[in-house]
């Protein structure tokens, strides 16, 4: 049995999830691999979503953050305030982020496309509550498509900071904890170099040609010859996600 793109790269992340994480739930892929996680390797995950809603069990998948089907088996609802709150205390380990833009430093826009401001070519919904992820979860994942127009060398504005500048740059500007682990893509894992705070290629997925990868990144970047091989899922593990998402609703290309 051959993963898809969306199955590996929800494996990928699922594995960034370690047991007895409290972790922080946006819907799509990062919530099947929250669910993946907290069956196989993680049992005693706490899963925590925007809306309030915490350690849901439901029998259909959400479309949104405050879709009503989170809340069947929750163990609480608790509201924003409060999700937010434990964000800010530090209570997240990790976090789950998407991007229309992120740069080679982790910084994600979700605000403008194109112009400036003021007279954008698009106009996004903005943050949410993504920059309070960015800003005070211990760590962040990121998944996105691996474009030019999404992997930027500079985003055109910084809706949720990553390393910022790159260095200590984060540090210095008074975010003491957290920044991006990794970049998950339709192409690629990509992770920051310790020091420069610099994204470099990981792994590339399986029947990924290298070329394709430095071609597809907005900014310069190097796949060595022994980059490793994204890990795929096995074939139990691979059944266990599409019984999860039966529908196809976010593992769409099966």
């Amino acid at each position: 049995m051959t993963a898809t793109t969306e199955e590996l790269m929800v494996f990928a992340a699922s594995q960034e999830i370690r047991d007895g994480n409290t972790v922080f739930v946006g819907t799509g892929l990062p919530m099947l691999a929250a669910y993946l996680a907290r069956a196989t390797h993680a049992p005693d995950v706490s899963l925590l979503f925007e809306s309030g809603i915490v350690d849901p069990n439901p029998t259909h998948l959400a479309l949104g953050v405050g879709d009503f089907r989170l809340m069947h088996g929750a163990t609480s609802v608790r509201g924003l305030h409060y999700v937010l709150g434990l964000l800010q205390k530090g209570s997240i380990d990790v976090g789950f982020l998407g991007a229309a833009e992120v740069d080679r430093h982790g910084n994600i826009n979700s605000t403008i496309i194109g112009g400036t401001y003021r007279h954008p070519g698009k106009r996004l919904p903005g943050s949410g509550g993504a920059n309070d992820i960015a800003s005070s979860a211990k760590s962040t994942v990121i998944m996105c498509l691996h474009r030019p127009e999404r992997l930027v060398d500079r985003v055109r504005y910084v809706t949720s900071p990553g390393f910022l500048g790159g260095n200590d740059e984060r540090e210095q500007s008074g975010l003491r904890i957290g920044g991006p682990r990794m970049i998950i893509t339709d192409l690629a894992v990509l992770r920051f170099h310790p020091v420069t705070r610099d994204a470099y290629i990981s792994s590339i997925h399986p029947g990924v040609d290298p070329a394709t990868v430095i071609a597809r990144t907005g900014f310069p970047i190097e796949v060595p010859s022994d980059v490793a091989r994204t890990p795929a899922p096995d074939d139990t593990t691979i059944q266990l996600l599409r019984g999860m998402d039966p529908g196809g609703v976010y593992l769409r290309g099966r």
